[in-house]
């Protein structure tokens, strides 16, 4: 039976090889830090590494893995249990009483991951009565999330704002009992941020709940590095904050939802993705406790971050090249041609700077851009370095 399959499969692969869109998987030999071992072309070398969502340079901070050392004696390797059974110790109720203060929250609940955490959420809390209203271009996992749910479903266009109160106008004279809108807090491939302060206006005004992936912000965005919420002044008025432990908060796995105490309480109970998966290893739970730590007592990690954006992002912008608006540590670079963005990644690598293109249908078609991630981790002299491999390779690939 599966000589037929194998064939259909390998057409498939074929197909995407042949498109520009194959992902391959490079191989790194060493800790994810500001500068790795990368294998190119069967060659390993070192290279800057500006495609990692390692935002506060924590995934290597020799804090943090003290600290993992230390939990790693103290608490096991693993829990071997989900948390309703024999999978919860103290360290796990911990951070999730930590998690809850920083981000300003009831109650927490952990997952192994966010993409968890999104699936989650919707079908625990919404029926065939009930309405989700999503933007056009939120993750994935809200995306499949809200699939598993029996809410009636309305997308509104990307942070535009009189679509959204044309959705939720739909979403009250249709009937919903409950509506909630669920937004990313910054859009991972565009670095922009979403009005929060805006759709909980729209909330307001229309009953509705209020629920951010902050993603790719909690760490480093807002003054004490809270998220979206905290920088637009919202973190009382957003009902459910979804996020991940495997980002800015040191890089390793594991997912988290902040939210009223009511919603944490029955996501507990019903969750499935809590329920039937395996507890989040203590070395993590631990390890995420001194992520915390260290951005409570001081913002440098916050402070470099910010400086080496904003150095990244002139610096382009004075060379010539359309980097997308905004001062997000993602800083799209936009190219167009799906095949010329790999090519250009292809050769900044060749010159020792690793980063990725991003093609269809990741990204729209024709809106092929190679999207940098800027660190706390790099120091000046590596975001001019990336600047001038940038100048050089687009100058070879242009010849």
């Amino acid at each position: 039976m599966f000589d037929s399959v194998r064939d259909d499969l390998r057409a498939t692969l074929d197909e995407i090889r042949a498109a520009g869109l194959h992902k391959p998987e490079r191989v790194i030999d060493t800790p994810q830090s500001a500068t790795v071992n990368v294998s190119a072309g069967g060659r390993p070398g070192e290279v800057l590494n500006f495609c990692a969502n390692n935002y506060l340079g924590l995934a290597d901070h020799p804090e943090v893995i003290a600290a993992a050392h230390t939990a790693l004696d103290r608490w096991g390797y693993g829990m071997a249990s989900v948390r309703f059974i024999c999978g919860t110790q103290e360290v796990h109720k911990e951070l999730e009483a930590r998690l809850s203060a920083f981000l300003g929250q009831e109650d927490t609940i952990l997952y192994s991951s966010c993409f968890d955490a999104n699936g989650g959420v919707f079908e625990t809390l919404l029926d065939a009565e009930d309405a989700v209203i999503s933007d056009a271009l939120n993750h994935a996992s809200i995306i499949d999330g809200i699939r598993l749910s029996k809410a009636r479903r309305f997308r509104y266009a990307n942070r535009d704002m009189a679509d959204l109160e044309r959705q939720l106008k739909e979403a009250t004279e249709g009937g919903a009992r409950r509506r909630l809108i669920v937004t990313d807090g910054v859009f991972s491939m565009d670095g922009y941020v979403a009005p929060l302060r805006e759709i909980c206006d729209l909330a307001d005004r229309y009953g509705a709940m209020v629920m951010v992936d902050d993603s790719h912000a909690v760490g480093f965005v807002g003054p004490g590095g809270r998220g979206t919420p905290e920088l637009h002044g919202v973190m009382d008025r957003v009902d459910i904050v979804t996020g991940t432990l495997g980002k800015a908060l040191g890089g390793a796995s594991g997912g988290y939802v902040a939210a009223r105490a009511e919603i944490v309480a029955l996501l507990r109970q019903r969750s499935r993705p809590y329920l039937f998966s395996n507890t989040l290893a203590p070395v993590i739970a631990a390890a995420s406790l001194k992520v915390i730590d260290l951005l409570e007592s001081a913002d440098d990690l916050r402070v470099r971050l910010t400086e080496n954006t904003a150095l990244f992002r002139r610096r382009m912008t004075e060379e010539g090249f359309d980097v997308l608006p905004g001062d997000h540590a993602i800083a799209p670079v936009m190219i167009g041609d799906a095949a010329k963005a790999g090519r250009l990644a292809e050769l900044l690598l060749e010159r020792g700077v690793y980063v990725i293109g991003f093609s269809y249908p990741v990204v729209p078609q024709g809106q092929a851009r190679i999207r940098v991630q800027l660190s706390a981790a790099h120091s000046t002299e590596d975001v001019d370095r990336a600047v001038d491999a940038f100048v050089a390779a687009r100058a070879e690939l242009a010849g």
